[in-house]
């Protein structure tokens, strides 16, 4: 088929790539293909050496084509993630070569840490980019011209796209594909991969960190789940119990039955525990941070962890593990 009636895909890969950044992308475009996409895709893995990678799960992917020999202007260049970015985002020749195809590419995107090589060709200064949470602060300190936001499943600034950790990836290739072919393929993709069509951009990362309810009521098991990826939405009990269809008042008794606490305080500890992941895993302000999560201010935010955890916001951040809430009996509300 001729290149120009294809969109040109290619993967950036390297060893100690996770296998996932480059089996997500890949399957869902295969499977846009073969629903119909017109243009189809024609995806092709490149490496720096032209051979396959080791993944850091031991498996090997071939079919490798050397970066130097892709043709200039991919229609999209995908750079993958994996515990090998340290040693890709210093590889010269693999740094020079997507910088190249950068150049000439419509679109430009990273899984997972494999933003750390965008960075390093300097390809995001001034832009604003996502990467895993566990990553974020590293990128950001590494690179103070890359305004980084570990927060969203993935980001769009211009023509550069970059996602979160791992699975975000099939986020992320199911919102290109909307992009290219709209909604009703995009549909037809997730349904066949077996996933949600899709989640959206702005859906926080901490929200799939953040405690399930102990066994119990499935309704109450679902609005926590909505919760903890809507923190900064009114999640006030008459906002709940309209989402489930049910009063506050049967609200108020699924809350007590099945997690021993009211609807408010339930919230409060999402709240307060999405932060706490947000204050250890990016740069962003305690204001930043408050609003991102519900909270008023960052009084209140602070007010909040001294409640959940006895520490401020500043120790949280130094300290070298997620900290654990207080039993409930020690905690002391603020004021008292």
């Amino acid at each position: 088929m001729p290149d120009a009636a294809v969109r040109r895909v290619v993967l950036v890969a390297y060893d100690d790539a996770q296998i996932l950044d480059i089996a997500c992308p890949s399957g869902a475009l295969d499977a846009a293909n073969r629903f119909g996409a017109d243009p189809p895709y024609g995806i092709g893995l490149a490496t720096a050496s032209g051979r396959g990678v080791l993944s850091s799960a031991g498996i090997g992917v071939g079919g490798g084509q050397r970066l130097a020999d892709v043709p200039a202007r991919p229609d999209t260049l995908m750079v993958v993630g994996g515990i090998g970015h340290e040693r890709a985002a210093v590889d010269g020749e693999l740094v020079r070569q997507v910088r190249r195809l950068a150049t000439g590419a419509r679109r430009v995107t990273a899984v997972c840490t494999g933003v750390f090589v965008l960075a390093a060709a300097g390809l995001v200064d001034q832009r604003r980019v996502t990467t895993h949470w566990r990553y974020g602060a590293e990128l950001a300190a590494r690179h103070p011209a890359v305004a980084v936001d570990p927060a969203p499943l993935y980001v769009r600034d211009g023509h550069v796209y970059t996602s979160a950790g791992v699975t975000s990836a099939l986020d992320l290739t199911l919102a290109l594909i909307e992009d290219d072919h709209g909604p009703a393929l995009a549909r037809d993709v997730a349904r066949e991969l077996v996933t949600y069509l899709h989640r959206p951009a702005d859906q926080a990362q901490i929200s799939m960190f953040l405690a399930a309810p102990p066994g119990g009521d499935r309704l109450v098991h679902d609005l926590l789940g909505h919760v903890s990826a809507h923190l900064a939405d009114d999640l006030g009990p008459r906002a709940l119990a309209a989402r489930a269809g049910i009063s506050t008042r049967h609200l108020t008794r699924l809350f007590a039955r099945h997690l021993g606490t009211t609807p408010a305080r339930a919230v409060r500890a999402a709240r307060t525990e999405g932060a706490a992941h947000l204050v250890r895993s990016s740069r962003l302000t305690l204001a930043a941070i408050a609003r991102r999560c519900g909270f008023g201010s960052a009084e209140t935010l602070r007010q909040a962890f001294l409640e959940h955890y006895g520490a401020t916001g500043d120790t949280i951040r130094r300290m070298p593990d997620m900290p654990r809430a207080r039993p409930r009996a020690d905690r002391q509300t603020p004021g008292a």
